[in-house]
């Protein structure tokens, strides 16, 4: 029998991913789910143990698996990337982050399909050409090679003249949420603030090196994973007319990580303590000081849930994360 309504999500075993599977898995669509990751990630993460997935395909027999099965796909869910701001191998990046995407890009136009990808607010670089998402991006300085090969991809996509039957590339700003805890240091604040709470009953964080900025005082638009999953979803199902072209996923509110770390502790029921520390030698001239999304077009797409303040996300967060008593 083949495959019927078929929704393929990359990076399934990942962050975001995994919150996709897991509100697709319990959602009112009728679909087979088609994971796609590397075996290493499945096994690193064991996020996808949890649901129910119709097959698990690996990410390099992907390509193929889409030109046979393309009549059972419905749409094609990339979230899969290398998000290590720290990388440094350009190839590396690029095969993985432009040249993998526009193989999907490239099935997804020739049958189309629905897109919706991952880019992200680290094309905005140190923001000093705003935060717009109707902006050109050619004009954005990304400050490390995640930013810029999410912006080689965007550009490609925005010059594209044969395209998915609609396509969103979605701008994350910075997400925090339950199945983040195998991201290591990639993680979020909200996950590392948790652990030192635990561990040692005070946050760290980055001293400014910046006049004007007190440390703590670096700001950035902080987003639940849910409502991120929500805005994917929102993409993956709205008309194509409503679904074309890069969109900001943020909350409009930039706030600082001292704010961010006094609602841990909140969380917890401690008594704040926060430590600043020098600012690691790899992050130096590379580090956003200051994100903020527009949401304009977002809204206008159609989108209207509200987003959790980063209060009651962090809140929600560190509940999933574990134990409040001190163990771990």
């Amino acid at each position: 029998m083949p495959l019927m309504k078929a929704i393929v999500v990359t990076g399934a075993a990942g962050f975001i991913g995994s919150n996709l599977i897991a509100a697709l898995s319990s959602g009112p669509e009728e679909c087979k789910l088609i994971a796609v990751d590397t075996p290493e990630a499945r096994e690193r993460s064991g996020h996808l143990a949890e649901f129910q997935i119709h097959d698990f395909i690996e990410m390099n027999a992907l390509p193929r698996w889409l030109e046979n099965n393309a009549g059972a796909v419905r749409s094609v869910i990339h979230m899969g990337a290398c998000s290590d701001t720290t990388q440094t191998d350009r190839a590396y990046m690029m095969r993985n982050n432009f040249e993998y995407t526009r193989l999907l890009w490239n099935f997804c136009a020739a049958h189309r399909k629905r897109m919706v990808y991952a880019s992200s607010a680290a094309t905005y670089g140190d923001g000093s050409a705003g935060y717009d998402d109707t902006a050109d991006p050619a004009l954005l300085k990304p400050l490390n090679l995640y930013g810029e090969s999410k912006q080689h991809f965007d550009l490609f996509a925005l010059e594209q003249t044969a395209t998915p039957a609609g396509w969103a590339g979605l701008k994350f700003f910075n997400v925090y949420g339950p199945r983040e805890q195998h991201k290591g240091r990639m993680a979020s604040m909200v996950y590392h603030s948790w652990r030192q709470i635990i561990e040692s009953g005070e946050v760290r964080l980055f001293k400014s090196d910046r006049p004007g900025i007190p440390d703590g005082g670096q700001k950035r638009d902080f987003i639940f994973i849910k409502d991120v999953v929500a805005a994917v979803l929102h993409f993956h199902r709205a008309p194509a007319a409503a679904c074309k072209g890069l969109f900001n996923v943020g909350t409009g509110t930039a706030r600082t990580f001292s704010d961010l770390a006094n609602a841990a502790f909140a969380a917890l029921e401690r008594t704040p303590r926060i430590l600043y520390v020098p600012m690691p030698d790899d992050l130096k001239g590379r580090y956003q000081y200051f994100t903020q999304a527009t949401t304009n077009r977002l809204r206008a797409s159609g989108f209207e849930a509200p987003f959790h303040s980063l209060e009651d996300g962090v809140r929600e967060c560190i509940r999933s994360f574990g134990p409040r008593d001190g163990s771990l």
